[in-house]
């Protein structure tokens, strides 16, 4: 039986652990964000809780002031997630690199 994907789910879990990452309150990620600093505890709680969806405007606001990737709140996969973080801080050489590594990888299983 396949189960069905909660998309809103990731979006929360994963701006909430960037932001912890960050170690930035709600409302100092808020005001970072470009919110009004009088509601932006409010908005990124009820981001981070589901209560409200950010649109992708938004969600690219608190990127930016995350420094993350807008791709990584929606990544469903964890171990993808992590890499596109990690893909950011690489070197022009070392991402050349690593992606003709896993092109050959991926390549042995395409047969």
């Amino acid at each position: 039986m396949k189960t069905s994907i909660n998309y809103p789910d990731i979006f929360c879990q994963r701006l909430k652990a960037a932001r912890l990452s960050k170690g930035l309150s709600q409302k100092s990620l808020g005001i970072l964000a470009g919110i009004d600093e009088f509601v932006a505890s409010t908005r990124i709680n009820r981001y981070e809780k589901g209560v409200h969806q950010a649109n992708i405007e938004i969600a690219q606001q608190l990127a930016t002031a995350l420094d993350v990737p807008l791709a990584y709140f929606y990544m469903v996969d964890d171990q993808l997630a992590e890499l596109t973080l990690s893909w950011g801080k690489l070197s022009d050489l070392d991402k050349t690199e690593l992606l003709a590594q896993a092109k050959a990888k991926s390549s042995l299983w395409l047969g």
